[in-house]
Order: C-alpha cells, then sequence, then structure tokens
C-alpha cells in the first residue's frame, strides 16, 4: 500500500496514545526510513513534547515551536539507534526536556533584554478558554522566573526528577539545584500574590 493512501491518525491527546507496542512498531518503521510511521509518531505524541517544552522555555510560543520541531528532528536522526531500553514516549520527553536545557544554556549568553521581552509576551498571551483564573495565574508567573530558576521548578515540582538528576542535567551542584527551587518557589508566591 502506497504511503500516501494511509491515513494518519489524528490523536494527540497522550491518554489516546495506544499501546506502548504501537509505538515499538512506528519506531522500527520510521528507523528504517518511513515517513508515514514518523509522522504517526509525531503526532501521537507532539502534544506531550510541546507542553514540556513550554513549561521549560517559559510560554514562549513561537520558540517552544521551533524547539518541538528541533526534538523531532533529533529524533529522527536517532531513530536508526534507539535501543529500545525506555519506553518510546519517555526517550522522547527526555529529547524534548533535552532540547529545551541546551536552548537555556545558550540564553544564558545572550542579553537579559532578551529574557524580559520573553517574559512580557508569556504575560501578553491570550488565555485558553476554560482555564481557571489561579491556573493561568500560576502558568504567567512561572513564564517571568529567571530561566535556571525556571527550569529547576518546572524539572522537580512538574515533571518529577530528583535534585542530583537536575544538577546533572544543568551542570550545578545539588545545593544550587535546591537554592533555585527555594528561589523559584519564593518568587512564584510573591508574583502570585501580587496578582491577586
Amino acid at each position: 500500500m502506497l504511503m500516501s493512501t494511509m491515513p494518519i491518525p489524528q490523536e494527540t491527546d497522550s491518554a489516546a496514545l495506544g499501546p506502548p507496542d504501537e509505538d515499538v512498531a512506528l519506531v522500527r518503521r520510521a528507523a528504517a526510513a518511513d515517513v508515514g510511521a514518523f509522522e504517526q509518531l509525531y503526532r501521537r505524541h507532539h502534544r506531550r513534547v510541546h507542553g514540556v517544552i513550554m513549561r521549560l522555555v517559559g510560554h514562549a510560543s513561537a520558540r517552544a515551536e521551533d524547539l518541538t520541531q528541533e526534538t523531532f528532528v533529533r529524533a529522527w536522526q536517532a531513530l536508526p539507534g534507539f535501543r529500545f531500553e525506555s519506553a518510546v514516549a519517555t526517550w522522547l520527553h527526555r529529547l524534548a526536556v533535552n532540547t529545551a536545557l541546551m536552548e537555556l544554556r545558550s540564553r544564558r549568553s545572550r542579553p537579559q533584554a532578551d529574557d524580559d521581552e520573553d517574559a512580557l509576551d508569556a504575560l501578553s498571551t491570550p488565555d485558553t478558554a476554560g482555564r481557571a483564573v489561579l491556573g493561568r495565574d500560576l502558568e504567567r508567573a512561572v513564564a517571568t522566573l529567571p530561566p535556571r530558576a525556571r527550569a529547576v521548578l518546572v524539572l522537580h515540582d512538574v515533571e518529577g526528577w530528583k535534585h542530583e538528576e537536575i544538577a546533572i542535567e544543568l551542570g550545578m551542584a545539588v545545593g544550587s539545584s535546591k537554592a533555585q527551587l527555594h528561589r523559584a518557589r519564593g518568587l512564584l508566591r510573591k508574583r502570585i500574590g501580587a496578582w491577586a
């Protein structure tokens, strides 16, 4: 059957991903240069990958979309070497986190105004309909955090990483990871209190 005649599922909800063995079959096909299989992987995992990147880069949507695309380009390039030691979703998630963290590291060398503009953009983006006011305020407050504090907060409190893992990934001491988390939580309390 030709790839162009194969239906591509529109599912992007992580709850509707189907069994992990479907991912394994898709990875095997995609690793053999089956673009249709890779498109299916993309559609199945795009929302989750984009979500973690959005949280890490502070809800800068254009940057997050670029990094999401970069994550999937890296996944395409790495598929032939995928060893199936973890679930495909876990591997893509880790790849997304690493891609976002590399972006945060590169931003450290750029002028601070760049981060300030991103924070202002995040505050002015329209809210998604149906979200609770507190949820919106929390998202906006997280978006305004300094990049390293935001990364530690998201990795620890949202993604469930341990301080040791964060320290290795961000190239900092475990104590620095804990201090950044404390700083991020304190800044969040102040910012949410100011908006309430």
